[in-house]
């Protein structure tokens, strides 16, 4: 079976006036251990899961039509 999970973690100080949570996004330099299969250790992989670095994102409004899966397309991010 395939399957999907978002995981989530705390906001960090940018998300958190618009949610108490956050969906965990991996640093590209923690992609290898977080794929590794050989790792089966809980205690190695939490670590990861924390909120992503405030600087390295931004925040802006979008457009409603990002509520609809009918507008599946770039222009649903675009800012208003």
């Amino acid at each position: 079976m395939e399957s999907c999970t978002i995981i989530v973690t705390e906001a960090n100080a940018l998300t958190r006036p618009i949610h108490d949570r956050m969906p965990v996004i991996l640093a590209p330099s923690d992609y290898a251990t977080w794929l590794n299969p050989a790792i089966q250790a809980p205690e190695r992989l939490l670590p990861l899961l924390k909120p992503y670095e405030t600087e390295a994102m931004r925040v802006y409004a979008i457009s409603t039509r990002v509520n609809s899966p009918q507008h599946d397309d770039p222009a649903v991010l675009e800012g208003i």
